[in-house]
Parts: C-alpha cells; structure tokens; sequence
C-alpha cells in the first residue's frame, strides 16, 4: 500500500495531539522505561486509544497488546518507541508501511556515542524519510501535552501533577529540562506543554515549538537551548511568536567564542556565536533569561496579561533602602525611574504620613497595616501617573498581615490596568499562594522583581516595532565574476558605492606619474596606501601616509609605501599604491559584514577604529533591517555618547549613520551568495555625514545558480 506523503505540520500538530498512541516494546512492569508511559496515560487519563505493542504480553492493564506493528487494528497518530538502538530502524520501515507518520524515540545509543552512534543515526534519518515518518528524538524523553493528558514521555516530572497552564516549554536537555519543569511546578507555574527534542535527528526545537506555541490555550513560550544549527527557523519561530503576542523567553547556554577559526577581518574576529545570538534575540523580540530562574521570574509576569507600555518604573516600598538598590539596578536594566508630575505628588502627599517619601521611589513606610488605604492610594496614584508603566510594590515578612495584604493588593489591580509586580522578602507559604491566586506576580528579592519588570518593557518595546518582518532586499546587485578572495579595493568601492554607501574616492596607480597625476586631478591632499590582496590591515604595517600634497611628497610617499611593503612583508603581491581623497571625521567607527553559521550575513558596528578588537564596543544585527534597527544598534554602543559631542567635539548625525548601516544591510543581504567578510574600517563621521575611508572585502566561490544569472 502506499500513502501519499502529507502535509509536514499537520503532522507534527498530530504528534503532540493524538487521537491514538501505539507503545513499540510496552513492558507491563510500570516501573520501566517502556512502562511508565502506559502507567501515565492511563493514569493521567488520556482519552484516546492506546495500543501496546511487544510479543511478550496478550494484554496489559486490561489493554489488549499487539505481537507486532502489522498486527495493529489501524494506524495510531503517533508511535513511542522503547527500543534497543539496533531495532529503530527496522521499527521505522514498519511504521511507515503501516501509514503511522509519526514517532517518539526514547531509544538512546546514536549520535551522543560517537562517530558509529552518528553513522547509525544518520541512517535513522534516511529510514525515517524514505518512510515519511516524522521523529521526535532519539534520546529523548519525550513530551507531555497537560491540556489533553498525552503523556508521551518517561520523566520523572510526570510523577507529580502536571496541570495544564499556559506555558510551552521546549527544552534540548532532558535532564537539566525536568528540573526546570519541576521548578515551575513549584512556583505554581503550569506547563500546558513538555517537550524534550533529545538528539533532533528530524524535528528541531524551532518546529516543535511552532506547533505547541499555536494553540490559543498557551499564552508564553519557553525554551532550553544548548545549540542552534538552523538560525532562519529560529527567526521565523521568533516572527510567529510576535505575530500571536505570545512572548518567547529562552535560556540558551555555551558562551564560548565561534571565532576559534581564523577570521581575515575585525568583524568575523569580532563575531562571536553568543553575541550574534544576543543581537538576533534583540533584533526579533526574543527575551533571554540567564539562568533557569531567570527564566521562571520571566514565565511568572508574562502569565498575567497586562503588559508594559513603556520602561517607566514606579517603586512603593517600606524601606527606603530597598527603593535606592531596585532603583540602582533599573538603570542597569535600562529601565527609568522618573519624577513623578506635579499632580501625581500631590495625590500623594494627601494620603502619607509626613515622615514618608512622595517621590519616586515613594516610601509609604509601615504605617500602612494601620491605614491600609495608604498602600493602595499610594500605588494606583503611581500607576496613574503617565511617566510610569510598570511598578513593583516591596515588602518584607508581615506574617500576621497576609489576609488585609492581599486584599489591598487585590484593590489596587482593580483599580488599574497597568502591570505591577509585589517584591515580598520573606513571604509567608500563604501570601504567595494568595497571590499567584489573583494573577500577580510575586518576588523573593528585589532585584530579580526589576530584571522581571524589565523583560516586561523589552517585550512591550518589541510589540511597538514595525513587524512586517524584515523585507527581503530591494536590490539586485550583479553578482560579481571576480574570483574569491580579497577583491581590489577600487572594485569593492564602486560595489558599495553603487549600492548608496558613501566610499571615500579612490584609485589605483601602478607607478609614481600616475600616482602624481592622480594626485593632480584630486585637487588638494590625498592619502597613499598599500594595495596588494596579502595585506589587508595596512596600517599594521606602516602602508598609509596621510596628507600628502605636492608631487615631490607624492613620488617620495609612493617609493616609500612599496620600500616598506617589501621590508615588512617580502612575499605579499604588490598591485600599486592607491591615491584617495582625504575624508574629514572626528568619530571613527567600524562596520562590517560577516557570515554566520547559523544566522547568514550580519552587520556589525562599533566604535574604536584601529583599537576595535581592543575595546570590542559593537553589536550586531542580522541582515536585512531598516533604519529603526539600526538606530537602535548605535543606542547599545557603551561609548555611544561620543556620538552625541564630548569634550568640545560636535554631536554627528545618527540617522545619516542608521541609513547607511541599513542600506549595507540590505546590500549583504542580497550578495549572500558570495560575500564572506566585509570590513570598513574606519569610517570617519564629521559634520558632512559618513565616509568609508577603507574597506575589505572577502568574496566566496559563486554558487553554480548566481554564477548563471
């Protein structure tokens, strides 16, 4: 019989939500790993049809078993397999002949082995795609859907209730995975979805999470991350999860530098694999947690559903101490802590004991168990006030007051809709069971009530952007017929230049007549540098003379760059010597384009000019972005100031900046199938906007379909 092959994510919404579960190699001993999900699914109460499957057993639990895949009534929606490596495979081919398109591989023994474990894993793929059968695993533990009771799974964390809630989480890790969700279990966070992808030998962590993060039921997303190898689904993931309003928090470990391999340029140096993920996290609204608990803080005030319209935080406490050290960390969050206005003061004033604060923080001080109107009066008149967006009310112990407390802060959500968040330090069992009870987040700690406020207005800055996604570049550059390597630096400019960058004018001059006629037709001083596709720092090696201006200058400077380039570098070819126009700028910043494994072509930016990978002050986005995007990159530099005018020096222009980081964008991203690495570096900023005084350029082979076009 054959079957056709169908649609690939109504497959996978079928995995997580199956009418029917075959169990290949069920034990009737529930204590095993091919017996607890039995155990679970009857226990748990799944509604579907189950149908163990292993030539040992008649039935189990009163449910009829099967001798093998062929002998099953009819093709379950999805298949756990419980198996030894050495029989997935086989297993597979069954599945596929019996039309079941969909499988769950506990089975361990593959690509986590070694060089056999990934060749037998490899094959598994190949089987499971020539059977179009979609897999989960292997080496995984499974995954659990609370809404519907499927407990597809082994954990430990089935163990205990598992009531539904309204966060997704996809995790990489197994183990580390179940600690996490036993975390969330104990913070009263429901998991409506558990899903361990193991070694990801078909489905990854971003389609998992596409299916799970579309049922209306689940209000957040949350994942575990050890490695991505596909960044465009990430991406996607990331567009979907805005486009549903549903934030996507993510816990992404392995810090260590990408840039191991050897990088000709200051950007692929530069580089590194987490701070690109950090940049592309920013740049599509993904919200990164440092930590598991961070993560949970992030989970626990993206499940109440009011969100941050800004990043004014109000802070009411009991202790003015609390309120300087959650307003130090604000700032470091990026979050502000504006004055009040003068009406929201007075409203304040009116209702505090004289010895309190009406400012921000406002210190309502203990005096509110006597006046309990004190706290809520003093809190909604914060959140009243147009400069705040968000608020977090601290307090400590207050063990005999957890009844009056909870119902003041029950008062103050009613009379508001903005979010805020309760710090209580040393909370009685009951006041935070009251109110995760009434929808409101609630802290241990100060610190973490303002990391967690934070993420509110990250998340609540992204919904504001323009989301129509990043469009596909405009231009349609010819692709260049240059072989690969280092291109001529005169070729590269016209390349730029023609795509609206402002490059600094050049020309190459093969002896010292053309060098001074050059020189002549310039028109005032020029800069002299080494060309040769061996040197590409040429100011590490003395190949710059600037300023030179007149042809005695010109003819001296020309002998004395090919004098020093044969010195310091007697091997490199020497093409000429360049003659450019002298470019004006007291800003020097560097841009540049890299390819990244998993994310393609990224721009970079960053102050320091030959000190760059000194000060590494940069960031970076993903190809293609607009100018709002890249305004924001120049707001994250930490010497971003300079920008602005220090010391007697005029402020530049950022939006003439932003235009050309975006038009380069847009340029990279359409010469994805050859460019490499581009470095422009420096480009000086004056009062007359940009200019790109030095570039490199590093072109791939062409693809056989771009070298046709």
């Amino acid at each position: 019989m054959t079957f056709m092959n169908p649609d690939r994510a109504a497959v996978i919404r079928q995995l997580v939500n199956p009418r029917s579960v075959a169990v290949i190699g069920a034990s009737a001993d529930f204590s095993k790993v091919n017996g607890r999900p039995l155990k679970h699914l009857i226990d748990k109460g799944y509604g579907g049809e189950i149908l163990p499957v292993n030539p040992k057993y008649r039935e189990i639990a009163g449910l009829a078993c099967y001798p093998d895949i062929a002998s099953l009534p009819r093709a379950a929606d999805l298949a756990i397999i419980a198996l030894p490596a050495a029989l997935v495979c086989d297993c597979i081919r069954q599945l596929g002949r019996k039309g079941i398109r969909a499988a769950v591989i506990f089975s361990s023994g593959f690509g986590e082995m070694g060089p056999d474990g990934k060749a037998l894993e490899q094959e598994l793929a190949d089987t499971a795609k020539a059977a179009r059968v979609i897999l989960l695993g292997p080496n995984c533990l499974g995954f659990i859907n609370a809404f519907e009771n499927v407990y597809a799974t082994f954990s430990q964390y089935a163990d205990g209730d598992t009531g539904a809630g309204p966060v997704a989480f996809v995790t990489q890790s197994g183990a580390f995975g179940t600690a996490i969700a036993a975390l969330a279990r104990r913070r009263g966070l429901g998991l409506g979805y558990f899903v361990n992808t193991g070694n990801q030998a078909d489905l990854d962590f971003a389609e998992l999470m596409m299916a799970v993060v579309e049922d209306p039921r689940v209000k957040v997303a949350a994942g575990y991350l050890e490695g991505i190898s596909d960044g465009e689904a990430l991406v996607k993931l990331a567009q979907k999860c805005r486009a549903l309003g549903k934030p996507l928090i993510l816990t992404k470990v392995g810090r260590m530098e990408s840039g191991a391999r050897a990088a000709a340029s200051h950007t692929g140096a530069l580089a590194v694999s987490d701070a690109v993920f950090d940049a592309v996290a920013r740049q599509y609204g993904i919200l990164r947690a440092r930590n598991e608990e961070q993560m949970l803080d992030m989970m626990e005030v993206f499940c109440q559903a009011r969100r941050a319209g800004g990043n004014g935080l109000g802070i009411a406490t009991q202790s003015g101490g609390a309120g300087v050290m959650m307003a130090d960390r604000a700032e470091e969050v990026g979050l502000a802590v504006p004055h009040l206005g003068t009406q929201t003061q007075a409203k304040l004033a009116s209702v505090m004991p004289a010895f309190g604060a009406a400012g921000n923080p406002v210190d309502v001080t203990g005096q509110f168990v006597a006046r309990p109107e004190l706290l809520s009066e003093s809190v909604v008149a914060m959140l009243d006030d147009p400069a705040i967006d968000v608020a977090i009310v601290w307090l400590q112990l207050m063990t005999g007051y957890v009844d009056a407390l909870l119902k003041i802060f029950a008062e103050i959500r009613d009379h508001t809709e903005k979010p805020f968040l309760v710090c209580w330090v040393a909370a009685p069992e009951a006041a935070a069971k009251g109110l995760g009870a009434l929808g409101i987040p609630v802290f241990s700690a100060g610190e973490r009530a303002v990391e967690a406020a934070a993420a509110l207005a990250r998340y609540g800055q992204s919904e504001r952007k323009a989301d129509a996604g990043p469009a596909k570049s405009r231009l349609s550059p010819p692709v260049p017929k240059a072989p690969s390597g280092v291109q001529p630096t005169v070729e590269a400019s016209a390349l730029l230049a023609a795509a609206g960058i402002p490059m600094a004018n050049v020309a190459l001059a093969g002896d010292e007549d053309a060098a001074v006629a050059l020189w002549r037709g310039n028109g005032g001083a020029v800069a002299l540098k080494v060309e040769s596709p061996d040197i590409l720092h040429k100011s590490d090696m003395g190949g710059i003379i600037l300023g030179v201006d007149s042809e005695a200058a010109i003819r001296e400077g020309y002998r004395t760059l090919v004098s020093r380039a044969k010195e310091n570098m007697p091997k490199a070819r020497l093409s000429g010597i360049l003659v450019q126009e002298m470019s004006q700028g007291h800003v020097e910043l560097v841009v540049g384009v890299s390819r990244d494994p998993v994310f393609g072509m990224i721009v970079m930016v960053g102050l320091g000019g030959v000190l760059v990978e000194v000060l590494k002050d940069v960031t970076f986005r993903k190809a293609p972005f607009d100018r709002h995007e890249a305004a924001l990159m120049l707001s994250e530099l930490r010497m971003g100031a300079i920008l602005d005018g220090v010391r007697g020096k005029p402020a530049v222009d950022r939006d003439e900046i932003a235009d050309l980081l975006a038009k380069l964008s847009q340029w990279a991203d359409a010469m994805a199938p050859r460019l490499l690495e581009l470095d422009l570096n420096p480009v000086l900023v004056g009062k007359s906007g940009p200019r790109v005084v030095d570039c490199v350029m590093i072109l791939n082979d062409a693809p056989p379909e771009a070298s046709s076009r």
